[in-house]
């Protein structure tokens, strides 16, 4: 019998897997290069020949977008002054004037006053609009434009023109070093329970933690709320240092898995906890994501805390920083994240989106069953779900149509202006009556539209009017009254909403987290959890 030279017969299958692998690497990098030089070449010929003349700036970052579009939300690239945000809000220090805001046509319109800075000390509102910044209007401006005019070095002036319910004032500012504290308050809700609101993971998030803890032991602190709703994640790191708190050294946090090696690591708790006893409470919601799903799914997994509130928003995708050419970066998706158990919590699966753009989610297709280190049962494809849920009732289409608008913020302005004061901050209570007066205001078709106004509204545009004016009244009548009833499912949502925009004019957002500790009731039931030791260790157990 012949024998077969099994060295030499594996030498042959190495050197044809490596032509073969050599030769796809080659084949995928000579079809990059090649399109490339296509936009290059297409390029160069609009910017000769086309007509007008083009922005080569604003083409290509058109082009850039649409070429990311169709990936993940988190996959971004970034200009030269999204770079600088960027690093602003992980650093959580720049020079300003101590305000958030949006953009619209008339300017810059303050969303929220940060107590004590410029603005502040100059009376500036919630609903104000900046039309000018040291005599330059500012209408209808980019948005990158519009944000540069308020930051720049402390202790420099600014000269602002403000639109305040059409009455304009000049205001002269101070830019003061801003200082975004992560830790936005933090009290004793009784004798023995304490809160901490986290709102983001930046480069501060660990260290105020840790401070706003100690400061709340000294006050006798023997149970935690530990408040992440809303937070929409951050500093991987930060994460895992928070989670190392209520954790001993050496246990695995988080385990993130790439296509490139070098990028899948496991990341352990390394330094000695604050605290391994206190009874914790952890709240999440809708909006905790990524950085307070790995806090909240670690704590879970290890049994150290109670997970109360709804479904956090099932973000398992980490990013990273690529320095490119001219200053620019982009943020890419490189990996996915697991909790101590296993499980990967990313909910939408955006590699198989269906052939009209809609991304599925895992939990499509069934999700599969881990275990705590106390032997019970937690599931991934979507999210964290609490161990304790707090039914709240499900959104419809038109209240997340109408949560995305502008109408809750508009309405809460014009209330401020008719009402000088409102009972103290503990106390206040958007009643039904003030709802009833909401509704006739979304009457104004201008106030919010929904998918199905918007669509008829623009049939209607296309055809003869007189023919079928008083049909399209009676359309339009019924469905805004449909609209109405669609959010008016939603009410204690919007009523909740409506109320902290309202307290935020009066008492600063400090004013919503005091409010919230004596009327939340999500807070309400962590603190009456923890006042029950037996059934705080029966959720934990496997029983």
């Amino acid at each position: 019998m012949k024998r077969v030279n099994f060295k030499n017969s594996t030498l042959v299958i190495l050197l044809v897997a490596t032509i073969f692998l050599s030769f796809s690497f080659k084949s995928k990098f000579f079809e990059v290069a090649k399109q490339i030089e296509i936009y290059n070449t297409l390029f160069k010929e609009l910017n000769m020949y086309y007509v007008d003349e083009i922005n080569p700036a604003e083409l290509t970052n058109k082009a850039i977008k649409n070429t990311l579009k169709d990936l993940d939300p988190y996959t971004n690239f970034y200009n030269e002054q999204d770079v600088e945000d960027a690093k602003i809000r992980r650093a959580g220090e720049y020079g300003g004037i101590g305000v958030a805001v949006f953009y619209n046509k008339k300017g810059i319109v303050i969303s929220e006053v940060y107590k004590g800075f410029s603005a502040d000390k100059v009376e500036l509102k919630i609903g104000d609009i900046i039309i000018s910044v040291d005599g330059q209007l500012i209408n209808n401006m980019e948005r990158d434009q519009l944000s540069m005019f308020l930051k720049g070095i402390p202790n420099s002036k600014l000269l602002v023109e403000i639109d305040r319910q059409g009455n304009i004032i000049k205001k002269e500012l101070i830019r003061d070093k801003i200082v975004v504290n992560p830790v936005p308050f933090f009290e004793m809700i009784n004798e023995e329970t304490g809160y901490i609101v986290l709102t983001r993971f930046n480069d501060k998030a660990s260290s105020e933690v840790k401070k706003a803890f100690r400061e709340l032991k000294k006050k006798g602190m023997k149970n935690l709320v530990f408040d992440l709703r809303g937070n929409p994640g951050g500093s991987l790191m930060e994460s895992i240092n928070i989670s190392n708190f209520f954790l001993p050294k050496g246990k695995t946090i988080v385990t993130t898995k790439a296509k490139v090696k070098k990028w899948s690591n496991t990341y352990r708790t390394t330094n000695a906890p604050l605290d391994l006893e206190i009874p914790i409470v952890v709240l999440v919601n809708g909006r905790s994501a990524s950085a307070s799903e790995i806090v909240s799914g670690s704590l879970q997994d290890y049994d150290r805390a109670v997970i109360m509130g709804q479904r956090s928003f099932g973000k398992g995708l980490v990013q990273r920083y690529r320095e490119l050419t001219y200053g620019t970066q982009l943020k890419v998706t490189i990996s996915k994240y697991y909790t101590p158990s296993g499980r990967c919590i990313q909910e939408l699966d955006y590699a198989n989106r269906d052939k009209n753009g809609k991304v599925p989610k895992f939990s499509d297709t069934g999700i599969n069953a881990f275990k705590t280190e106390n032997g019970r049962k937690v599931f991934d494809g979507g999210g964290i779900l609490p161990d304790v849920i707090i039914a709240s009732s499900k959104r419809t289409a038109a209240t997340k149509k109408l949560l995305s608008s502008k109408a809750i913020f508009n309405f809460a302005t014009d209330y401020f202006y008719e009402n000088n004061k409102i009972k103290d901050v503990e106390n206040y209570q958007f009643k039904d009556v003030d709802f009833k007066k909401f509704i006739n205001y979304l009457a104004d078709e201008t106030a919010f539209e929904t998918e199905q106004e918007s669509l008829f509204k623009k049939a209607y545009s296309s055809v003869e009017k007189s023919s079928v004016s008083k049909e399209y009244e009676h359309i339009k009548r019924k469905l805004f009254e449909n609209k109405i009833d669609e959010i008016t499912k939603n009410k204690d949502i919007l009523k909740e909403h409506l109320k902290s925009e309202i307290i935020k004019r009066y008492y600063y957002k400090e004013g919503v987290y005091k409010h919230n500790l004596k009327n939340d009731k999500v807070i309400s039931e962590a603190v009456k959890l923890l006042n029950e030791e037996n059934r705080y260790v029966k959720v934990l157990s496997n029983q």
